[in-house]
């Protein structure tokens, strides 16, 4: 019970206080990776693996000692899980970044409107007008809820502290140096690459719920799983666009098109509808109580599965099989 108990008050926490204003983890996790970079990079792919195995090294001994230290304590274990996950957690901030976006764009307020962009994706907004500045909030909005919500809650719910842990880990090494430009091409790709294997099943499980969750926000469950199930291997990731395209099918929209990232233009094919509208400054209010919605329909996922895994284990430990 402590393991779902934990993952239930890691939401929780995240809901009441959002994240740490000061002295996040997170940060401290990246302040680290890129104290390592100075050492381990290389312009090749093993270099690249050899600083991503080392940046992770001390994530994953603090999540196994603290799983270790904590699991015959239930009190403990509860609260240390809970903390884990409010941690790795960022559904709140999320939530505000799109609250605060669709205020700027509503008082036309274009330059904080691209400055607030640069707090939820690293795409160049600089020359972005309103429309698609509100289509690149809602596609961030929809696949960080993927990445720093629903992925994060699975890990916990599958491997507990240290899950959760790594996952932000790679995460946050995927942001960093998980791109295709001149430097990263090669020494970002085993990050990336392993984000995309840990991300797989969460962000199919993310954009089912999102299609179950539509009706929070007027939108119909067939028509977003219908979206999401045409479109989401339209996107370049082989993970963004399930969520992204349930998204779109949710809100009633179309995303896509063309963004610029670290000097590099991508275009990415349509998710939704043509005939649907663009994103509008509303599009991104229903977008952020998504991010609600979603956050709280996956923890009581995960608080059931995490207690379905530790029963299962404990019935096959003392029950191993006849001989």
């Amino acid at each position: 019970m402590s393991h779902g108990i934990g993952i239930w008050l890691g939401t929780v926490l995240d809901h009441l206080l959002g994240d740490p204003i000061r002295h996040h983890p997170v940060a401290w996790f990246g302040t680290w990776a890129m104290h390592l970079e100075r050492h381990t990079y290389r312009d090749d792919v093993v270099s690249g693996a050899k600083h991503t195995v080392l940046a992770l090294a001390p994530v994953a001994l603090l999540g196994i000692g603290a799983e270790i230290a904590t699991r015959r304590h239930p009190l403990a274990h509860t609260i240390v899980t809970g903390a884990a996950v409010w941690a790795c957690l960022g559904s709140r901030s999320l939530s505000r970044e799109g609250v605060a976006m669709a205020d700027e764009l509503d008082a036309a307020d274009i330059t904080a409107a691209r400055d607030r962009l640069t707090h939820l994706c690293s795409r160049d907004p600089s020359e972005l007008n309103a429309p698609e500045l509100a289509r690149g909030a809602t596609e961030s909005l929809a696949e960080n809820t993927s990445d720093a919500v629903v992925c994060s809650l699975f890990w916990t719910a599958v491997a507990g502290i240290p899950g959760v842990l790594v996952h932000r880990g790679v995460n946050t090494l995927d942001a960093m140096i998980g791109y295709r430009n001149e430097r990263y091409e090669r020494f970002g790709k085993f990050a990336a690459r392993l984000d995309d294997v840990m991300a797989w099943i969460p962000a199919r499980l993310a954009g089912a719920i999102s299609c179950a969750v539509a009706p929070m926000v007027g939108g119909d469950p067939i028509a977003a799983w219908h979206t999401m199930t045409r479109d989401a291997n339209n996107h370049p990731s082989p993970n963004g666009g399930w969520t992204e395209a349930a998204w779109a099918g949710a809100l009633g929209t179309h995303l896509g098109g063309s963004s610029m990232y670290h000097g590099v233009t991508e275009y990415r094919p349509l998710l939704g509808d043509p005939g649907t509208p663009e994103p509008t400054t509303v599009t991104i209010r229903h977008a952020a109580r998504m991010v609600t919605a979603v956050s709280l329909a996956s923890t009581a996922a995960a608080g059931l599965a995490a207690g379905s895994i530790r029963l299962l284990r404990r019935t096959a430990k003392h029950h191993p099989g006849s001989r």
